[in-house]
């Protein structure tokens, strides 16, 4: 029986105060796996440092958390990959059991709830908490599901969803990225609860609050348009709907009172108002089938796949 591959896969930038420790914690964790660190431009000697620790260095010079996630989703061929971050805030003793979710068949992503241990005691970012909780309820309500920890950066993926997984984001979105495509197609996911440690004094984080956090609502915005377009575009739709009702309602009242209209300027806008609603609702519907068609290639795309490891195996 073919041994299955295990891939650690760590992005990296400036971390060289925590690299070490986080190396070999998951050499320990899993002996069997190769662990890999993708360094981002750092200019601390994260590199030299995660060599000397024992993993595969690779380097992506295009900025970015997403960038890197792409580069290593290309490269890597394994059954099973484990995403964890470099700075010594997750705890390795859960790696065995999210692989072996993975690997027996029962997830195609494991996904480590932070949020249901110890982040909010342990995180000193009231705003990253909020963010957190915000962007959860928001995924949740748009994308009717209850995933309790959406921006977790310690996941672990099978290989179909890995290599079937267009990797869009250049930052730190592509968690959000990540799990609206699993849910929208419909992968096995599975949470267990990790216990969260903020970060070790001297180590700085990356994520800036405000600007970072704007492109997680951009990216969730986005995504639920391409994803649901008929909802979305009749959203829009209503909007312009009661806009121009109430732009027109003037107009409308003073015909019916004196059988003329006084205010065509309100009566034009609203009108306007009224075909921009329905040319709103149109797209809606006409987007909606072709991300149905997308869906139904994806299906072919991932049947494809399996046959190609079939015939592989042979």
């Amino acid at each position: 029986m073919k041994k299955s591959k295990i891939a650690v896969l760590i992005p990296c930038y400036n971390e060289a105060k925590t690299i070490e420790k986080v190396v070999k914690d998951y050499k320990k964790a899993l002996p069997e796996a190769d662990i890999y660190v993708y360094d981002n431009n750092s200019s601390d000697n994260t590199d030299k440092i995660a060599k000397k620790a024992g993993a595969i260095v690779k380097y992506e010079y295009r900025q970015g958390k997403g960038n890197v996630i792409r580069s290593m989703f290309r490269d890597i061929e394994a059954d099973c990959y484990l995403m964890i971050d470099g700075d010594d805030t997750y705890p390795a003793e859960n790696a065995k059991e999210m692989c072996d979710l993975v690997l027996s068949g029962r997830a195609d992503m494991v996904i480590g709830d932070r949020l249901s241990s110890t982040y909010f005691t342990e995180n000193k970012r009231p705003f990253h908490n909020f963010g957190n909780v915000l962007v959860r309820k928001l995924i949740n309500t748009l994308f009717k599901n209850n995933i309790k920890d959406i921006m977790t950066g310690y996941r672990a993926f099978s290989y179909d969803f890995v290599k079937g997984f267009p990797v869009l984001s250049k930052g730190f979105e592509i968690e959000t990225e990540m799990t609206i495509h699993a849910v929208d197609k419909n992968y096995k996911l599975v949470e267990i609860p990790v216990q969260y440690r903020d970060r070790p004094e001297g180590s700085v984080s990356k994520l800036n609050t405000y600007s970072d956090g704007f492109k997680v609502i951009k990216t969730i915005a986005t995504l639920f348009k391409e994803y649901k377009p008929a909802i979305f575009f009749d959203l829009v739709a209503i909007l312009f709907v009661i806009i121009a009702t109430l732009i027109g309602l003037p107009a409308y009242i003073g015909y019916f009172q004196t059988g003329e209209v006084a205010k065509f300027p309100s009566l034009i806008v609203s009108c306007f108002g009224f075909t921009v609603a329905l040319l709103m609702f149109m797209t809606g519907v006409i987007l909606q089938v072709i991300a149905k068609k997308q869906k139904q290639n994806y299906e072919l795309y991932l049947n494809l796949l399996k046959l190609n490891e079939k015939n592989e195996d042979k």
